[in-house]
């Protein structure tokens, strides 16, 4: 179990799939983040997508602190069965859905579409190679809204940094422990 850190949901547990298949964001990892995105002004009335959704815990601290919207992606059957359970149980079937399919087959699907996000989070399993990243963060980059949207990038702080396409570059990087966050950015070309 986790909680919801802030904002309408705040305090409010929700499951986390058990197992080693996945890797929940922490506690203190989570609210430097959400910080972080509240003082940029990104969460009001937006529209979220989390990649590698795990127990839905990026998504739904957005949700919680404003967003509008959020798409869950996850792979693992018994994971987005986890995320469906945790937005039932905080009353959200309006505001969000969940597609059980690999990030990269998600995103090929979403680009073909009209969906745009404001905040898009990524934080795939750390095995996940890094060409692999690179090619779902090309395809990902497509998906932001406009040059004030955010893709997210949650690795292991003993990664590289991850290959940006040309569209993308660093806003900002953190290093919170064995984790490392960058938050990247349209390059405005």
């Amino acid at each position: 179990m986790t909680r919801i850190i802030a904002g309408s949901l705040g305090g409010r547990r929700i499951e986390t799939p058990s197992g080693s298949d996945t890797r929940p964001t922490s506690d203190r990892v989570r609210e430097s983040l959400f910080a972080r995105l509240d003082s940029l002004g990104m969460l009001a009335d937006s529209n979220v997508l989390d990649l590698f959704a795990g127990s839905g815990a990026l998504g739904l601290e957005a949700i919680s602190r404003g967003a509008t919207r959020a798409v869950f992606v996850e792979r693992a059957g018994k994971a987005a069965q986890v995320v469906k359970k945790n937005i039932r149980t905080l009353g959200l079937n309006d505001s969000c859905s969940v597609q059980v399919r690999a990030a990269q087959s998600a995103v090929e699907s979403l680009a073909g579409s009209d969906e745009r996000f404001d905040v898009i989070f990524a934080d795939p399993p750390y095995p996940l190679g890094e060409s692999e990243l690179a090619q779902l963060l090309e395809t990902a980059a497509g998906l932001l809204k406009d040059d004030a949207s955010l893709l997210v990038i949650e690795r292991s702080a003993r990664s590289p940094q991850p290959q940006l396409p040309h569209s993308l570059s660093v806003y900002a990087k953190s290093l919170h422990g064995e984790t490392a966050l960058w938050l990247v950015e349209r390059s405005g070309e």
